[in-house]
């Protein structure tokens, strides 16, 4: 059989170092000797002796999450062999966590990770209850993290002297070092007569990074959630 198909770059090989690779801009393929971390739902294939179990967030966590919309449920991976993961075909992008980074990453981005980070619902400081930025994930430790993103990311630098303003339904995520804090860029009376949409953004202070997408959440998605 014949196609372009199963050119090389389509076909999945035998992994050769273990834990997290590109296979494609897509998804993912973990090669898992132990444990790895995914979110629920986010696995396409498999190859091996693994087993996929619900991991629990904590009462806090889920309490977190059930009043905010935020959060992310999350499985854990056990076993020996190879998966894949993905979700709804957006670009991913793998970020290497030393010891001593700190990253916020929202909840809906978050593809996998290696069992070594550390996983934490936090609250945004300062963002009040409103918009999709109110608990974020904190991520530390050591480790691989598989960020995924509708479009091409933005990373725009934070500093001292410019500090930058989000839209809390585009951002993926920023340095955990940053202040954070609510800007209103519209007037009451421009609010009164119906504003331009763009009325609250996420204000983000110091020195490191932002990521934002090319896009904000769309309302069925928001709604589902």
């Amino acid at each position: 059989m014949k196609s372009d198909l199963f050119a090389s770059e389509n076909m999945a090989q035998q992994a050769t170092v273990p834990g997290m690779t590109l296979q494609n801009a897509k998804s993912v393929k973990y090669a898992v000797n132990g444990e790895m971390h995914a979110r629920q739902g986010s696995m396409i294939a498999f190859r091996g002796n693994l087993q996929f179990e619900r991991k629990g967030q904590g009462i806090g966590g889920m309490l977190k999450r059930a009043v905010t919309g935020e959060g992310l449920a999350l499985m854990a991976v056990r076993g020996q062999g190879e998966a894949w993961f993905a979700h709804e075909a957006q670009n991913v992008f793998i970020v290497d966590i030393e010891q001593g980074d700190a990253l916020t990453v929202n909840g809906r981005n978050v593809l996998c990770f290696d069992a070594t980070l550390s996983y934490e619902i936090k609250t945004v400081k300062g963002a009040g209850m409103t918009g999709g930025g109110l608990f974020n994930s904190l991520f530390t430790g050591y480790g691989k993290l598989a960020v995924i993103c509708e479009g091409n990311p933005i990373v725009i630098p934070v500093t001292q002297q410019q500090p930058v303003y989000v839209d809390t339904d585009a951002v993926v995520g920023w340095s955990a070092q940053l202040n954070t804090s609510l800007h209103r860029s519209q007037s009451v009376g421009s609010m009164i007569r119906g504003g331009s949409g763009e009325a609250v953004q996420l204000m983000l202070q110091g020195d490191g990074f932002v990521i934002v997408r090319p896009s904000e959440l769309k309302p069925e998605k928001a709604a589902s959630s």
